[in-house]
């Protein structure tokens, strides 16, 4: 059955892009715009292949960058950044794409109504998908669940704004892997590892990679975990998801279903381990 969760979701604050980016608009609508596109056609298409996550990417960072805080559950008139007709409006609803298609499952579903600046109204279904979150539809997140949809969040995000499929892995279900399953044979190539808290009062996203496939990952237009290369050689991270370098230095020793268990919550400043991590492989 179709949960309709306008009322029972917890809000986002959408807070403005960060310093050092695009702003909402300008130069950064070609990407958005390609960035939307993906995003539909990742949740229409195949976005969930197994009971893990092959999963297709394309979210922008501008979209990122708006940076949601969970206050309470949702209610319409908490729903001002969703409706709102503006570019930015815009932003905040792409970024709510991909935060219900992580959060939710199928059948679940946030729908909503918002008018153009030309009085039109669209009549939006942003559905759920990999399920790391269910009880989001009733609820509001507890702090592992704000952890594991925030690095489910960061690891699809793509500094091109271009669809790529990825296989999504994690020590927690439903993304959990084996070392004899069929996801892991065909998306061998470790990129890297994801993990933060969108949710927190001090927004933060972690990235590491995997050293040895850094080159493949970026001739696959995977950028984020290892950062993008700019024409003067220096390395660009993808909006506020923070790069730490080798996963081998922050993170535990990949599982036998080829994910990291773990990694330092908050590397540099505490040897405190996470758990919600998602790790992101390629063919």
């Amino acid at each position: 059955m179709r949960t309709t969760t306008a009322r029972a979701m917890t809000t986002w604050v959408l807070m403005g892009c960060l310093s050092g980016l695009a702003a909402c608009g300008g130069e950064g609508d070609e990407e958005d715009d390609l960035a939307e596109g993906g995003a539909s056609e990742a949740l229409m298409g195949d976005n969930a292949l197994s009971l893990n996550a092959l999963s297709l990417n394309a979210l922008s960072l501008n979209a990122l960058s708006l940076n949601a805080l969970s206050l309470n559950t949702l209610s319409p008139e908490n729903l001002g950044a969703l409706l709102d007709p503006t570019p930015a409006g815009g932003l905040s609803r792409e970024l709510a794409r991909y935060l219900v298609s992580c959060a939710l499952e199928d059948g679940q579903s946030l729908d909503f109504t918002w008018a153009g600046v030309d009085g039109v109204v669209h009549e939006e279904s942003l559905p759920g998908r990999l399920g790391l979150a269910p009880r989001w539809a009733s609820k509001p997140l507890d702090p592992p669940s704000q952890r594991l949809v925030s690095a489910c969040v960061a690891a699809r995000v793509n500094f091109y704004g271009q669809p790529v499929t990825i296989s999504l892995r994690s020590s927690k279900k439903p993304l959990k892997t084996s070392a004899w399953s069929e996801e892991v044979y065909t998306y061998p190539a470790i990129e890297g590892a994801f993990w933060g808290n969108l949710f927190d009062r001090e927004p933060a996203l972690h990235a590491c990679h995997h050293t040895w496939n850094v080159s493949h990952s970026r001739s696959r237009k995977r950028d984020c975990a290892a950062g993008h290369e700019g024409e003067d050689g220096e390395i660009l991270e993808c909006g506020p998801i923070r790069i730490v370098g080798s996963c081998a230095l922050n993170c535990q020793p990949l599982s036998t279903g080829w994910y990291y268990p773990g990694c330092l919550e908050r590397p540099g400043s505490s040897l405190k381990v996470t758990k919600e991590v998602i790790t992101t492989a390629l063919p």
